[in-house]
């Protein structure tokens, strides 16, 4: 199989992945209608850099088919945020919140050394998002609300972004940021695996 053939099979296996990503997260608050072991805060750190990750993609007018299921992936978030404000009784919070991504996704156009500053922290962004996830974890003990399968195919995602960011733009700052998002999305995965009722060892 030539490169070619292998990098249309990584975006289009990406963006296949990406279009049921997060649904087996929300089929799982939904059955719950809990939240306990679902960090906030993470998602919404979450949200943040995929808005930066793709603004600073078009800004730099990079090939589509390397950023296309963010759009997908944001409107999961947004779909998972409303069902965790809604779980919690805080669904005032989302025009707050709306109003703020908005602005910000604005404000990112503005200049170019804006998005690149941005685009800078976006690594750091991320990051904050799965570690919280985890001090979530950490703190409940209890990942009978988190999705074993979301974390995988995060990881999976992430792992195929790597290959296309090498063939493609060589971009060292995005390049980066998978590879550290492959790791802490391994972690995630392990640590909702180990505190899986089933599987959660006994005191």
């Amino acid at each position: 199989m030539d490169r070619d053939s292998v990098l249309h099979f990584a975006n289009f296996s990406t963006l296949f992945a990406c279009m049921v990503l997060k649904f087996p997260q929300i089929l799982v608050l939904m059955r719950a209608r809990s939240t306990a072991g679902v960090s906030v805060n993470g998602l919404l750190l979450e949200l943040v850099g995929f808005i930066v990750f793709i603004s600073y993609q078009i800004y730099y007018d990079y090939p589509p088919p390397t950023y296309l299921e963010y759009p997908i992936l944001i409107a999961q978030d947004v779909i998972l945020l409303l069902l965790i404000l809604h779980y919690n009784g805080n669904m005032k919070q989302s025009i707050i919140y709306a109003a703020v991504f908005v602005g910000g996704w604005k404000l990112l156009n503005i200049e170019k050394w804006v998005i690149d500053l941005a685009m800078s922290l976006c690594t750091l962004i991320s990051a904050s998002s799965k570690l919280a996830q985890l001090r979530c974890l950490w703190a409940t003990k209890d990942s009978s609300r988190v999705s074993t399968l979301t974390w995988a195919l995060a990881t999976y995602t992430c792992l195929a972004r790597i290959f296309t960011t090498v063939v493609t733009t060589g971009d060292t700052q995005v390049l980066i940021r998978f590879v550290a998002m492959t790791i802490l999305n391994l972690w995630v995965m392990a640590t909702v695996m180990y505190y899986k009722p089933s599987t959660k060892k006994k005191d």
